[in-house]
């Protein structure tokens, strides 16, 4: 199975709620994340909320251009596990 997200919710924080096709959820903090170019844009809190779904590439994007694997979006979410941020529904 090839991984992709099905929902993407940008929260407060430059954090988002999101959804995978393998049946998990949880939330990814990417306050961290957001250097280079492209990303640092990113630390507008107006620009970071437009987060969505991208149809085609079937992961998170941004209205910049910006966009983030879904592989590395599961494992920022698998790292925050332990503080309870991730829900396993299989």
């Amino acid at each position: 199975m090839i991984l992709h997200t099905t929902e993407v919710t940008p929260l407060p924080g430059y954090r988002l709620s999101l959804r995978f096709n393998n049946g998990e959820a949880g939330v990814v903090d990417l306050s961290n994340e957001l250097e280079g170019e492209v990303f640092e844009a990113l630390r507008a809190p107006e620009l970071f909320s437009t987060a969505y779904q991208h149809p085609v590439m079937r992961t998170v994007a941004w209205q910049n251009g910006a966009d983030l694997a879904p592989e590395f979006l599961l494992e920022l979410m698998h790292a925050s596990a332990g503080a309870g941020h991730c829900d396993a529904q299989r």
